[in-house]
């Protein structure tokens, strides 16, 4: 009886200090849109750093990664570790030019910087449209990983979708109080219990195996293509290999949450640090959940698509103790949650300030900002709920739409940031024909075979990227005959 109210007791344990972060927040909250969504600008290094892994590691990282390992392989973990930790470079390389503009013309959301550098509200509104439409799939993994933690933390006594309700719930409370400077100070809590936690599944699993060596050789006994190169089917071919390691470096920094952390800092040391440590972290993390799902063949061997994104829980329930499984678990809540309270909180931003103070309401007071933005935390939310009513694909496969579809915002990020003269026309042409593209090859309009082997991320930016860089050559050969 004791053992089975261990779960409860752990995750509420949890859940309280979050919402107690929040309230601390609030108290200390000024009611202005640059407070409430960029905590005033003044994040310091340790913060930003645990802000920026807690962002970007979701449920994707311990659902989404352990069911890639069961049905891909070990050659899943280089691929994401290393292309992920590439990520840093251009973290640094976007967010540094990203912070300097917002600290001088105080930016709070991406396409206010774009309007800026490429005046055009075509423009602005497009890059939006697509920030937003790409990104509500990617919030709704996060209420799916939690719900099937909670159905899994108690043995099905709270079902998957009440699960997931619950724990969004507690996240739009807590974010609806205390904004960013409540997202980051619980983004540092739960950065901390999602580094340590999986470390201590990988090793509390590994022990129960036998050893890591011993677990690896039975299943290399069962499957020995899970160690391959190419992964389970020849999954990863060279030219899909280079296109996974370059879909993470040009999408992660086009998340609108990422991106918007990028004006936050104090000091732009602050990203350096973050930008220099967050290899290390990818390097050293994300092995632990592809171990665990290639180990889930030793007694889970039959686990078909999505049913693999359960591998996770499903292992810590067979192979740890109750109280193990639950600690680990909230780790990978702390993971669903620090993504999820950062996607609505950009979101909300993103279209109060740039089409409800724009378009609806240009008198609206700073007061009002903040408090339609709290209203649309509570829509969006609502949205991705719903959506994760009936989870249409597996998590890895979601994830890879959402990150294609943002990429394409890429090559109009670097022209404003590094082009001089750029045409707005053409990066509206180059946002318009990508994401044609990206439906077009999710549909099978667009022939697989146009990729010459690669993911569609790769010549889909190629040709973004190079309608920019006619146009402006266009535009300078125009203005040359105009003199």
């Amino acid at each position: 009886m004791i053992e089975n109210l261990i779960p409860y007791l752990i995750i509420s344990i949890y859940l309280l200090s979050t919402l107690a972060i929040g309230i601390i927040s609030y108290r200390s909250q000024e009611n202005t849109p640059e407070d409430y969504f960029l905590a005033d600008r003044k994040i310091n290094s340790i913060v930003l750093f645990f802000t920026l892994i807690a962002t970007n590691f979701s449920a994707f990282t311990f659902l989404g990664f352990s069911g890639a390992g069961y049905r891909i392989g070990m050659s899943y973990y280089p691929m994401m570790g290393f292309g992920t930790a590439l990520v840093g470079i251009t973290f640094y390389f976007i967010g540094y030019k990203v912070w300097l503009l917002g600290k001088e013309k105080g930016f709070i959301t991406p396409s206010e910087l774009i309007e800026n550098r490429l005046p055009s509200q075509p423009l602005k509104l497009l890059f939006l449209a697509v920030m937003i439409i790409f990104t509500i799939p990617y919030l709704t993994l996060q209420p799916i990983g939690g719900g099937y933690i909670i159905e899994n933390l108690t043995n099905g006594q709270i079902p998957y979708f009440w699960g997931a309700t619950f724990l969004t719930f507690i996240i739009v409370l807590y974010v609806f109080l205390g904004g960013m400077r409540s997202v980051a100070l619980t983004d540092v809590l739960q950065g901390i219990l999602m580094l340590v936690l999986m470390i201590v599944a990988v090793v509390a699993i590994a022990q129960s195996l036998g050893g890591f060596s011993e677990a690896n050789r039975t299943v290399y006994q069962l499957k020995p293509e899970i160690f391959s190169r190419s992964g389970m089917n020849n999954f990863f071919t060279p030219h899909k290999w280079f296109s996974y390691m370059l879909l993470w470096g040009l999408s992660v920094p086009m998340f609108p949450q990422m991106f918007m952390r990028f004006y936050t800092p104090k000091t732009a040391n602050s990203l350096k640090i973050s930008a220099s440590l967050y290899p290390l972290i990818t390097a050293l993390i994300f092995i632990c959940p592809v171990l665990i799902g290639m180990w889930g063949h030793i007694n889970f061997p039959d686990l078909v698509g999505k049913e693999a994104d359960r591998i996770f829980p499903m292992m810590l329930g067979e192979y740890t103790s109750t109280g193990i499984a639950s600690l680990v678990m909230v780790g990978a809540l702390a993971a669903f949650m620090s993504t999820l309270d950062s996607q609505l909180l950009a979101l909300s931003s993103m279209i109060t300030r740039d089409i409800y103070i724009v378009y609806i309401r240009p008198q609206a007071t700073l007061p009002e900002q903040t408090f339609v933005g709290k209203i649309l935390i509570v829509i969006l939310a609502i949205i991705g709920l719903t959506l994760a009513a009936n989870p249409p694909a597996t998590i890895a496969a979601i994830a890879t739409q959402s990150f294609t579809g943002l990429a394409v915002l890429f090559p109009t990020v670097i022209a404003a940031l590094y082009g001089k003269n750029i045409s707005p026309i053409s990066c509206i042409v180059s946002i318009i024909f990508g994401e044609i593209a990206v439906i077009g090859f999710q549909i099978g309009l667009i022939p697989q075979s146009f990729t010459l082997g690669f993911l569609p991320v790769v010549p889909i930016v190629l040709v973004c990227g190079l309608i920019i860089v006619v146009g402006r050559i266009i535009d300078k050969g125009i203005g040359n005959r105009g003199k």
